[in-house]
């Protein structure tokens, strides 16, 4: 039995809808039916739904982007760095394994040689830096407050996309603003995140971090100049001159924008789509949310 929490979210979502078509048995209980930030009422209830594993997809994100955090920046604590202390206590009270919906956001650009940031690189887009938005310095914590934690994944999403049109889609994001900032990120196709989170337990990876996003990279325009040739949108959106120029005009919070290496995980063997391949692909079989 996995217990599922945050299954009604966005991410949360993806894993009911998979989970349900696999036939795996699952629950995922309701906020009023179960207080996840109680530990000893977390622990009681794997115990009695006799759970084997848990997935942690709950947190908060702000509505309609990271910028709400700088104003709810209770809820936002709490959700990304309190509750996965409480989740680690309750699943080792019961001895079971785990996995946590985490964030590449704690990354700003690329390492001093180029390269992708690994697994084991410090996050340098925190509170440690005090160059971070709220949402990334509490999924920061949130990642420090798991360390050494037993039986624990901790899985970097970042930037989710998929073939459904929704808000909370990054293509969908894209196509719905005439003005963009030009950066490069790695992204993470939802479908295959789901996937290769539940073939870490299938597997019996070893426990840790991994960077779950698709291989490589992609910068705004590459991925503006895919939906156009997809035709499923066709315009011509203006960018901004630079991310300052962004940040006095159309956010609040600074953003993430860096590129992840995803070689630990596509090294024990789990298959994830190139970048830029998933993106094609995902355009292919563009269709509108349910």
């Amino acid at each position: 039995m996995i217990i599922l929490l945050g299954g009604n979210g966005y991410i949360g979502s993806a894993y009911r809808s998979y989970l349900q078509n696999s036939g795996m048995p699952f629950c995922s209980p309701p906020r009023r039916q179960l207080d996840c930030v109680d530990a000893i009422r977390l622990a009681d209830f794997l115990r009695e739904k006799e759970a084997d594993f848990l997935i942690n997809a709950a947190g908060y994100t702000g509505k309609p982007n990271v910028d709400a955090c700088e104003e709810n920046k209770a809820d936002c604590l709490l959700g990304n760095a309190v509750l996965p202390g409480v989740v680690a206590k309750a699943c080792a009270l019961v001895n079971i394994p785990w996995g946590h919906v985490s964030s590449g956001c704690l990354y700003s650009g690329r390492r001093a040689d180029g390269a992708g940031f690994t697994e084991e690189d410090p996050p340098n887009f925190s509170f440690r830096q005090s160059n971070c938005s709220f949402y990334s310095g509490c999924k920061a914590l949130g990642e420090e407050v798991l360390a050494g934690a037993p039986q624990c994944y901790i899985w970097r999403l970042r930037i989710p996309f998929d073939e459904v049109d929704s808000p909370r889609n990054y293509l969908s994001k894209l196509m719905r603003y005439e003005k963009l900032l030009d950066v490069e990120n790695s992204l993470s196709h939802l479908g295959e995140f789901v996937q290769a989170t539940l073939q870490c337990r299938k597997q019996n990876l070893p426990f840790g971090v991994y960077n779950m996003t698709n291989p490589g990279s992609v910068t705004t325009r590459e991925v503006v100049e895919l939906i156009q040739d997809s035709g499923v949108r066709r315009w011509k959106p203006q960018y901004f001159a630079s991310e300052e120029s962004f940040m006095q005009t159309a956010a609040k919070a600074p953003r993430s924008s860096c590129v992840l290496d995803s070689s630990k995980i596509t090294g024990a063997g789990i298959v994830l789509t190139p970048v830029k391949e998933a993106i094609r692909n995902a355009l292919r079989n563009w269709r509108p949310e349910d």
